[in-house]
């Protein structure tokens, strides 16, 4: 299973894993399976789904408005898929949520292009990774409706939703004079790709001279940092367009620091290398002032969206050919690169441009009127520490933005952003602007203020509907809060109310991601997370129910969260950090002893009624300790997965009574189950395949908790629930609600009957309820 690399910082959580496609409903890409029919043993159940809102969560690298229609603007997520805004209740609506498991790849979107001529047209360019941790080949969707349906053309080749230089673009795009002519650019030296049927068919323009071969690392042997950047971004020059015949002059961003550069003036047909431009750093973006014939490119030394520590900001007078660096700062002066480039349609020599990559103290925006001669920036230094603004933040609407922070000037509390590779200035409304950080949507409405002397103009988060989080582990609490959740990159939350924006993450430790989080089933308000942090402690605990947080101890050796259990009462705690073994302590913040009989690396829960009862899983053996987790002994149960991730859980209420699923396409793969503490497993049949487990409320004249599970069952891919034991199963999801891949964590509502929580790969966490139909 391949590694996720995003959002504000490197991080790894697990994740899964030709011609034109048919019609998607409520969304995009499905393989063959997501419209078959559903087996006869396996029924559906209707339901309604939402997310447990969390608002934003992840890194948004592309913002894309229509040129043509007021208020019509999408955004891409690098693996969450796409979003388009909704005036009405200035929030996102999600598009890619019919993204199956087996295409999981294409709910990362490289790029997207709205087209100027028929604003009902939509295409994205998706696929999340070009090495080997996606298996599949990349894709451009196209939609009619805004998304609302898509159709889809395979690639042969892939795209890097999810991979460096996923912020530079746009790297699609749409004729506006002949909007049935769109061309893609290509990464790992497959070159530019042109389609003249709408996005239905993809040919290579072969004369392209130039497939781009800057590579982030060429010594990295997984592929991830070594593939080929490749082409970047295409930009069509509008006022060379004349009646119904497409627009004569193009040009096109290459990942190639000597030649970055080239033009087409009839159509396509022929390509150069455009004379006198700069060389040693990348165009990230590249923008066209038609009005006042300028293109303006955003440069810098690093293809991003983490690093970059020169830049440069050039002109390029597409009349006269003339060359100028109009850089906001000196690249002597720039620890960063440069991003996040616009201009404004109503006044074009209006532009503004982003310090994507200046991390401390925070990100830069730069804004000229009078193109590139004079700036301004958001934000200087009036006495060294002291900043001056030219903005205020309200974050009220997303608190947890905050990040739980206290620095120290010149940092702020909360930052204006990092990873800031998009930023657009609505072509309609030049005080409306929007941008994309590693966490959110940041946007203004009242932007012309910044040219007040004096002024200062507001920005709030522009990202409700928009959820972007990997979700690791859920637990639902018997009382106290109703979902807590253990999350990528941004830690995780304690939800007390699912329609709300929690008030903070965790914090006290904080870490960059929680892998692992469970309370005591007998006592809710003992909890306790583990989790990944740039030095110790690795593990906190909680005595009220998550409100508050204190660090614990941790033995040596260890090097990431892992997985962490708490007794049915509270009184120990079994943790399997990564870097060291099996640990056992008496109490929150107490010592951790070595456990024995169990290896290192195994999966660890606990029983939900006996305390004294801790359970362990690794490479097809099955552990059981009766002593409080200090010894475990190896069961005799056989049949269990070797190969492959597994996750465990056992039932509240029940002791001993334990449900594993797991394992590896192509090998022992599926769901099983033990009422003997895991000393033999039965499987569970007409279940090919399992990820998760969990329980939530008995059905109604049922004794026995009802389980969920995302699953493969009668030759179904789903999310699946049974009131029996699981003896029958029926499909709660369907095929406008896939969410990619949801292999990470589910649970049920242990107070509502039919509620489920699951947790996906950069869709955040979606609940589903039981609909009256």
């Amino acid at each position: 299973m391949p590694p996720v690399l995003r959002a504000h910082r490197t991080r790894v959580l697990p994740a899964l894993c030709g011609l034109i496609g048919g019609l998607l409903v409520g969304g995009p890409v499905a393989s063959a399976d997501d419209h078959a029919p559903v087996a006869a043993a396996v029924k559906a159940a209707p339901y309604d789904w939402k997310n447990v809102r969390v608002d934003g969560g992840g890194f948004v690298p592309g913002i894309v408005f229509n040129r043509s229609e007021r208020h019509l603007a999408y955004a891409r997520t690098d693996i969450g898929g796409a979003y388009r805004w909704q005036e009405s209740s200035a929030s996102w609506t999600p598009l890619l949520d019919s993204v199956g498991w087996d295409d999981w790849g294409h709910a990362g979107v490289v790029s997207l292009a709205s087209d100027s001529v028929d604003p009902d047209r939509v295409y994205a360019a998706v696929g999340t990774y070009t090495n080997d941790w996606d298996p599949g080949n990349g894709a451009v969707l196209r939609s009619a409706d805004r998304g609302a349906t898509w159709r889809k053309a395979d690639l042969p080749f892939k795209l890097g939703g999810n991979m460096p230089g996923r912020g530079m673009g746009e790297r699609l795009a749409v004729d506006p004079h002949d909007n049935d002519v769109l061309y893609l650019g290509a990464p790992s030296g497959k070159g530019l790709w042109r389609s003249t049927d709408a996005g239905a068919t993809w040919r290579q323009v072969t004369n392209f001279p130039n497939p781009g071969d800057f590579q982030q690392d060429p010594g990295d042997t997984s592929g991830y940092n070594s593939d080929k950047q490749g082409i970047v971004w295409v930009t069509f020059d509008e006022s060379t367009g004349a009646g119904d015949g497409k627009t004569q002059t193009l040009y096109v961003g290459v990942a190639d620091k000597a030649n970055s550069v080239y033009r087409s003036t009839d159509g396509g047909g022929t390509w150069s290398r455009v004379g006198g431009q700069p060389t040693g750093l990348l165009a990230h973006k590249g923008v066209l002032d038609a009005e006042n014939g300028y293109l303006y490119l955003a440069y810098s030394d690093r293809a991003g969206p983490y690093d970059g520590g020169k830049g440069q900001v050039w002109r390029y007078a597409t009349r006269t050919g003339e060359w100028k660096n109009i850089s906001p700062v000196a690249e002597a002066d720039t620890s960063y690169g440069f991003s996040g480039l616009s201009v404004d349609r109503q006044h074009p020599g209006t532009v503004m441009v982003t310090g994507y990559s200046s991390w401390w103290p925070d990100t830069q925006i730069f804004r000229t009127r009078d193109s590139g001669a004079n700036w301004t920036s958001a934000w200087s230094y009036s006495a060294y520490p002291t900043r001056q603004n030219r903005y205020t933040m309200d974050i009220s609407s997303v608190p947890w933005l905050s990040w739980g922070a206290h620095p120290a000037p010149p940092e702020q509390s909360p930052k204006l952003g990092w990873m800031t590779e998009s930023l657009e200035i609505d072509p309609f409304d030049s005080d409306r602007m929007m941008y994309g950080t590693g966490a959110t949507v940041y946007g203004t409405e009242n932007l012309t203020r910044w040219d007040a002397p004096g002024g200062t103009f507001t920005i709030r988060p522009m990202v409700k509907g928009l959820e972007e989080t990997a979700v690791n582990d859920l637990a639902a609490p018997e009382s106290g809060a109703p979902l807590l959740s253990a999350l990528g990159d941004i830690g995780g939350f304690r939800h007390t109310d699912l329609t709300k924006v929690p008030e903070r993450m965790y914090t006290s430790p904080t870490f960059s991601s929680t892998t692992s989080l469970d309370h005591a089933a007998a006592r809710p308000s003992t909890v306790v997370r583990s989790g990944d942090a740039d030095a110790a402690p690795h593990v906190a605990f909680s005595t009220d129910n998550g409100v508050t947080w204190s660090g614990g101890q941790e033995p040596s050796g260890v090097t990431g969260g892992g997985t962490v259990a708490a007794a049915a009462d509270g009184s120990r705690f079994v943790w399997s950090p990564a870097g060291a073994g099996v640990h056992t302590a008496a109490g929150p913040g107490a010592a951790w002893t070595a456990a024995g009989g169990i290896p290192q690396g195994a999966v660890v829960e606990s029983d939900r009624v006996d305390p004294k009862r801790f359970y362990g899983f690794k490479s097809g053996t099955f552990y059981a300790s009766s002593d409080g987790g200090s010894t475990f002994t190896a069961k005799a149960s056989t049949g269990l997965p070797a190969e492959g991730p597994v996750k465990f859980q056992a039932v509240p209420g029940r002791t001993g009574d334990i449900w594993l699923a797991g394992g590896k396409a192509g090998g022992t793969y599926g769901l099983w189950h033990s009422t003997n503490g895991g000393a033999s497993f039965t499987r569970v049949a007409g279940v090919q395949e399992a990820d998760t487990i969990g329980f939530g409320k008995a059905a109604p004249g049922a004794s026995y908790q009802a389980l969920y599970t995302s699953a493969r069952i009668g030759g179904v891919r789903g999310v699946f629930r049974s009131t029996d034991a699981g003896a029958s199963w029926v499909r709660v999801n369907d095929a406008g609600h896939q969410w990619g891949w949801t292999g990470g964590a589910i649970t049920g509502d242990p107070n509502v009957y039919g509620r489920v929580y699951v947790g996906t790969n950069g869709r955040g966490i979606v609940q589903g309820d039981t609909a009256a139909r």
